[in-house]
């Protein structure tokens, strides 16, 4: 993160989602082992031929690598996609920015500059509130709202972003005011305003 910087910009935190949505996968991670190693000695010392006369000894090979396989199915099919999908998440909060980061193949990131931000709004559920945690809500103005999910410590990261944005240079706040401005002009402007003539502009040029 800190090749990408600006001039002057500084790391303030940078957390990662709250780790609630590992406890399932983290207990398959503990247990399935447990029960797939139980299954194959159970198989092994002929549990399915009792229950099953018809099952004989050749089957035990072939009985065990059912366990194995359907162990190896939930470990690398279900437990590690979603642990690398949440530490793959990061949230960074800078003395300019939020930037909000996913994915590790596939990569897309949200930023959010400082200056833009009107309102900071704080949303939980009661399992959040019992950990502390909760989705953060950006209000940019002009409908644009961002919203960050599942922040650690979501109250005191809230107030990280507004000792940011209170020590933001003055100007700073003033050129991002002026520029919500301006896109809010622009969204009102009709060419047939202007009886008649079109205007582009981006380009400078009249279309008559």
């Amino acid at each position: 993160m800190r090749k990408d910087l600006l001039p002057g910009e500084q790391v303030i935190t940078v957390t990662r989602p709250q780790p609630r949505k590992l406890f399932f996968p983290g207990l398959l991670f503990i247990v399935v082992p447990a029960l797939g190693a139980f299954a194959s000695a159970w198989i092994v010392k002929g549990g399915p031929a009792r229950l099953v006369p018809l099952i004989s000894g050749d089957w035990t090979i072939w009985l065990v690598a059912v366990c194995v396989g359907a162990v190896a199915w939930i470990l690398l099919g279900y437990c590690l996609p979603r642990v690398l999908r949440w530490h793959a998440t990061q949230y960074v909060l800078t003395s300019r920015r939020i930037v909000a980061r996913y994915g590790m193949l596939r990569k897309r990131d949200m930023q959010v500059p400082l200056a833009s931000v009107h309102h900071i709004g704080v949303s939980q559920t009661l399992w959040q509130r019992i950990l502390r945690s909760g989705n953060i809500s950006l209000d940019t103005g002009h409908g644009g709202d961002a919203v960050i999910p599942d922040v650690p410590e979501a109250v005191k990261f809230r107030n990280f972003v507004l000792d940011a944005i209170d020590e933001l240079p003055p100007g700073m706040v003033f050129e991002a005011d002026r520029a919500e401005q301006l896109a809010g002009d622009a969204q009102y402007y009709r060419p047939w305003d202007m009886g008649g003539q079109w205007e582009t502009r981006e380009g400078g040029r009249d279309e008559r």
